[in-house]
């Protein structure tokens, strides 16, 4: 199960291999040999790709869940005589900015030291949903204030308002405040539509009855100032994330849109490794505010 996990994840059996610690011949045999005891192919495999068929889209969510149960009963009995092992999976968006991650993470191992740790960054609603499918444990979260994380326990770390990022040569660059409408004439960069970073400045646009050009899409908040310091467009991003960047000059928005940040971990209860890690976060396990 943990071999057609990881090749489902990777699209190839070489690079599943290599996850698993294993040389391919042995993981392609072990695979082989569940195809024929179910039945039915997990794989097609050209020269190009692997992908799953309808057999192991169907088989992978129960193989997911056999493995979570396993590891979970695991970490149990070793939370049960003392210790925390297994494995904490975190999720986080580029711009948290309530917690100090790595810093949480280090006073993590220090205290838990058999416990394999593993970070994802990505997008809030993508980590919602792996959260929810138990891929990851515990995930940070951005989203706009009339959004919700649904389907996970939530709890709202703080609250924080956009600013502008222009570059130290903008013509706004020393002004005090500047309102939507002033920037809505400029060439923005931002992270693509429709994830909830982008949504919520959006949103804000369009309520003021205004319309922005958005013309650099990126990924990676980092990114997104090194396309803001040459000049090429400005940005809005959070005030509390901005003292992380260089190179760039901050200035107040005074009708600016908010978000909030929130930590979420599975509503079906939590792995000891997580627990652990909320506890050194000061945040109860079983809390829900959802």
């Amino acid at each position: 199960m943990r071999y057609v996990i990881a090749v489902a994840e990777t699209n190839s059996f070489t690079r599943a291999a290599e996850r698993c610690l294993v040389v391919q011949s042995a993981l392609s045999h072990q695979i082989a040999r569940l195809e024929r005891e179910l039945g039915a192919k997990l794989f097609e495999r050209t020269s190009r790709r692997v992908r799953l068929t309808p057999a192991g889209a169907a088989f992978l969510p129960a193989a997911r869940q056999c493995l979570e149960a396993a590891e979970r009963a695991t970490a149990e009995v070793t939370e049960a005589i003392g210790e925390v092992r297994g494995r904490l999976a975190v999720g986080l968006i580029p711009t948290v900015a309530a917690v100090d991650i790595p810093g949480a993470l280090r006073d993590f191992r220090e205290r838990h030291p058999y416990v394999r740790i593993s970070l994802r960054v990505g997008a809030s609603e993508d980590l919602v949903g792996l959260v929810e499918q138990g891929a990851i444990d515990v995930a940070f979260l951005g989203l706009p204030t009339t959004s919700r994380p649904e389907g996970v326990a939530v709890h709202e770390l703080a609250r924080d308002r956009l600013v502008a990022v222009v570059a130290p040569n903008h013509p706004l660059a020393d002004e005090p405040a500047v309102d939507l409408r002033t920037l809505s004439s400029e060439v923005f960069v931002d992270l693509p539509a429709g994830t909830a970073g982008r949504v919520q400045s959006d949103q804000a646009f369009a309520a003021a009855g205004l319309r922005r050009d958005v013309a650099f899409e990126v990924t990676s908040a980092d990114f997104i100032a090194r396309l803001v310091g040459p000049g090429l467009g400005i940005a809005m991003l959070p005030s509390a994330y901005v003292p992380h960047l260089t190179g760039v000059t901050t200035i107040e928005v005074t009708d600016a849109p908010a978000r909030v940040e929130y930590i979420v971990w599975s509503r079906v209860g939590s792995t000891p490794a997580a627990t652990a890690f909320l506890t050194i976060l000061d945040i109860p396990a079983m809390l829900d505010k959802e």
